[in-house]
């Protein structure tokens, strides 16, 4: 590689430090490709989704427990709360079966 090519690699990675960004590689599968890529894109952006999204994959990758209670809270949020159903049906003792 010629002076002139890496003056222009080391110039273009300068300027990518300065707007506070790194260039490196990482391994994956060749089907997540798309994925990764659309993810270090999404998370290069300064903006309040780009924080959102940094977090949960954090949180997600990290492995901590959920809170306790996630599924009570998701059935106090049911449409049907403090509907008066009437969920009983008669008992029937079946039909006579010919063994």
């Amino acid at each position: 590689m010629g002076n002139s090519q890496k003056r222009a690699i080391q110039n273009y990675r300068s300027r990518l430090g300065e707007r506070g960004l790194a260039r490196f590689e990482v391994l994956g599968r060749d089907a997540d490709r798309d994925l990764i890529r659309s993810l270090a894109r999404r998370l290069s952006e300064d903006t309040p989704a780009a924080s959102e999204l940094r977090a949960t994959v954090s949180k997600s990758i990290a492995g901590e427990p959920t809170k306790p209670g996630g599924i009570l809270a998701a059935l106090r949020r049911s449409p049907l709360v403090g509907i008066d159903l009437n969920l009983s049906r008669p008992r029937e003792e079946g039909r006579k079966v010919d063994l």
